[in-house]
């Protein structure tokens, strides 16, 4: 088994200073497995809203919960909204010993349900699949092609990776959407993902996507924000800086797992990812969700003018606003877009992200980083 340390430790703060914590993230992240952990799936305490025993278990939620003590668990919570009420009154009572381990995979729905109902009660663990520090560097290259996912990662071959992220797209619009109460044809989810793979890396036009499917702007954004609350699509937001030129306003979209990108796009093999003409956004796309989940980025954006000039991710660090380029080459070099970015946005310091194995400076304040320094000790040494 692969250990998960750093997500236990941050779970461990959590359930030291609150009554309710909430690990959220996709399906099949790993959210169970680490719950499990610290309460057996046999125990009294641990619910999975999809067993229909738990449920019968919860037809009288008030009184099941409330006789239990110590820590429980509820998964799939998102499938019972009524019990977000149920559990504030619950730990809001001086005689009640238990606290409360929730865990579900819609994040709009969830939070949504969660900040009404729990304000100031619980905090949110986000979970992803694996990442590159957890596995080590020298999983690189099987990590970028099968993805982040624990079952497509760990599969014996290529095949059976193939096979998993197939079908974890199908359930997911098939069965998965539907039991959240999403209204939408499968079919029309599933084109409109296949598309958004081939902009992956792009600035969103939402008035291209309903040409080519035949429907309304609202309609392809209603399909968009679908599949980021499902944690399938990251939405990069712009940067917008107090300067006269004009700013790029819309996000850029990204297909968050580089396994179900690349399965998206028919891509089977390292070879035919090498080759294939959507490698520098895959490259981008990988090392910027390498980046959030090493350095706990909170609050990401990318930042591009009209003029040409843009920046792949910007996030705050404890000295000042930082930069990252995601370049597939063996020799990174300053580019006008970085001298640009560096003036016009006041930048601390800019990380070029490359798939070589050498640290270096390219100034004072641009810096090349293999993507594995990341996995090792992360993009600030």
């Amino acid at each position: 088994m692969i250990i998960r340390s750093q997500y236990q430790q941050q779970l461990d703060r959590i359930l030291s200073r609150s009554r309710i914590a909430i690990i959220s993230g996709p399906r099949q992240c790993g959210k169970t497995t680490l719950a499990r952990q610290y309460v057996d799936e046999s125990s009294a305490n641990y619910f999975d809203l999809e067993d229909p025993l738990s449920l019968a278990r919860l037809d009288e939620p008030m009184t099941a919960l409330s006789m239990l003590e110590g820590l429980i668990v509820i998964d799939e919570v998102q499938l019972r909204p009524d019990l977000f009420q149920v559990l504030r009154v619950l730990v809001d009572r001086a005689d009640f010993n238990g606290q409360f381990l929730l865990l579900g995979s819609a994040s709009g729905q969830l939070l949504r349900q969660s900040s009404e109902s729990l304000a100031g009660r619980g905090e949110t663990l986000v979970l992803r699949g694996f990442n590159l520090r957890e596995l080590g560097a020298e999983s690189l290259l099987l990590h970028w092609l099968r993805g982040a996912f624990p079952l497509s990662f760990l599969a014996d071959n290529e095949e059976n990776s193939l096979a998993w992220r197939k079908g974890f797209i199908n359930t997911l619009l098939q069965r998965d959407f539907p039991m959240w109460g999403v209204r939408v044809s499968a079919t029309a989810l599933w084109r409109f993902w296949r598309m958004l793979a081939h902009y992956h890396a792009q600035t969103w036009n939402g008035a291209e996507f309903a040409r080519s499917l035949g429907v309304g702007e609202s309609t392809v954004r209603r399909y968009l924000d679908l599949l980021t609350d499902a944690y399938m699509v990251r939405q990069l937001q712009p940067y917008h800086a107090n300067i006269r030129k004009r700013q790029v306003k819309a996000p850029k979209v990204y297909i968050r797992d580089s396994g179900l990108l690349h399965q998206l796009l028919a891509i089977k093999t390292m070879d035919s990812l090498l080759t294939h003409p959507k490698i520098g956004a895959s490259w981008e796309g990988y090392v910027i969700e390498e980046i959030i989940a090493a350095e706990q980025v909170d609050d990401a954006y990318f930042w591009a003018s009209h003029q040409g000039a843009e920046v792949d991710l910007l996030f705050r660090h404890k000295d000042g606003l930082c930069g990252v380029e995601c370049k597939r080459t063996d020799s990174p070099k300053i580019t006008r877009s970085i001298r640009t970015a560096l003036q016009d946005l006041n930048l601390a310091r800019v990380k070029i992200v490359y798939p070589g194995n050498k640290r270096f400076n390219l100034s004072e304040q641009v810096e090349a980083v293999p993507l594995v320094d990341i996995a090792k000790g992360g993009l600030f040494q």
